[in-house]
């Protein structure tokens, strides 16, 4: 998250707190540990917001509003490639949000859902423009196409994060560098050459599959 502003309340301090706290720990981390981080007694944590559910509650709709920040400040980067994730992995004052993030997304909470939706959003529009660049190949389902893209890729961020993970979410932007890192130059492999070196197997399944619908595709070109 953003740096604290010097009048914030008592309230805003907690949750700072808890989005850091739950970035670390998950969602399971005690009110205790995060009285402690906020300077302040548990009991005052309870008074500010009930339940620990609550706070969780509150913990994801500062995130949400945090993300839909960021994609209003990166327009320009989405129309380049360059979309949301390579932000937070660039700019290590957003490191706190992604781990808080990634935790949302193991445990399938609304966070993860809203910031998976906005990627695939980003990455249709990214895509579409690349399309009209001459850069991209349309695909029969744009949309779908756009969606696998983003789940394979963010499952192997959290994959990632599993298998080495940081105790500290501000090493958090480090983890997701290291990862482009290694991941860049089989995606773009992937991407740019593909793996077989034939059609066949696409053209044996669209024998048997329906066509998308409409507003779905466009025609790819030929090979």
């Amino acid at each position: 998250m953003r740096s604290a502003p010097a009048d914030e309340t008592t309230r805003d301090r907690i949750l700072s707190a808890a989005v850091l706290r739950f970035a670390r720990e998950g969602f399971g981390a005690s009110v205790r540990s995060i009285a402690g981080d906020a300077g302040v007694s548990p009991a005052l944590v309870i008074h500010h917001f009930g339940t620990k559910d609550e706070l969780h509650a509150e913990c994801d709709e500062r995130v949400l509003a945090e993300i839909r920040a960021t994609k209003s400040a990166t327009i320009d980067e989405i129309t380049s490639g360059q979309g949301i994730l390579h932000r937070f992995a660039n700019a290590d004052e957003y490191a706190p949000m992604l781990g808080y993030v990634l935790r949302s997304l193991q445990s399938g909470g609304p966070v993860g859902r809203a910031f998976i939706e906005q990627m695939i959003e980003d990455a249709v529009g990214y895509t579409k423009h690349g399309i009209e660049a001459g850069l991209i190949k349309p695909s029969r389902d744009e949309r779908a196409r756009a969606r696998y893209l983003v789940l394979s890729a963010l499952g192997a961020l959290t994959l990632e994060l599993s298998l080495d993970p940081s105790r500290d979410p501000r090493d958090i932007g480090g983890t997701v560098r290291s990862f482009l890192a290694t991941g860049y130059l089989p995606m773009i492999e992937l991407y740019t050459q593909g793996v077989f070196t034939t059609r066949r197997m696409l053209d044996d399944y669209l024998l048997y599959v329906p066509d998308p619908p409409d507003d779905a595709a466009a025609e790819p070109a030929s090979d």
